[in-house]
């Protein structure tokens, strides 16, 4: 049987336990550190551009998550594309604790180290992404594959 969560609007409050929104200032000016990039000790900050090679929209399916534990990793939109995040907690995967979130091309995020989340979901193929992520020795990626599969409804 699936289970069935509903996406909400991404806000900094609501996406708090798992990392920062990226956002810009509501008025002419700066939004000054915005995230905690986090590279650990061995580490150091990779930036990259991020195409989407797929557009998603929902109902989404949801059957593997992944993590990140020696580093954070952020995606903030280039050119005002909008994006899908499914996230759980970091620790043992609880999939009781699952929520989805939709940034409105004005938002990037960025996940705390540990924090499980879904691959990226782009809603339009071909927009692009600045990412910046852990670059380091160690593993830095682990997988976890959901027993019934999560629908996300909008």
């Amino acid at each position: 049987m699936t289970r069935t969560i509903r996406a909400e609007p991404l806000t900094a409050a609501a996406f708090a336990p798992f990392g920062d929104v990226i956002e810009g200032p509501a008025a002419p000016g700066r939004a000054d550190d915005l995230a905690a990039v986090l590279v650990g000790s061995d580490g150091r900050p990779g930036v990259h551009v991020l195409r989407a090679e797929k557009s998603a929209a929902l109902p989404l399916t949801v059957e593997r998550m992944e993590r990140h534990p020696l580093g954070s990793q952020a995606f903030v939109p280039m050119g005002g594309g909008g994006f899908f995040v499914v996230v759980a907690p970091a620790g043992e995967f609880d999939p009781n604790a699952l929520r989805a979130f939709v940034a409105n091309g004005r938002q990037g995020i960025n996940y705390k180290p540990g924090t499980w989340h879904h691959g990226f979901l782009a809603v339009e193929a071909g927009d692009d992404f600045l990412m910046i992520e852990r670059f380091g020795p160690g593993e830095n990626c682990d997988f976890h594959h959901l027993e019934k599969p999560l629908r996300v409804t909008g």
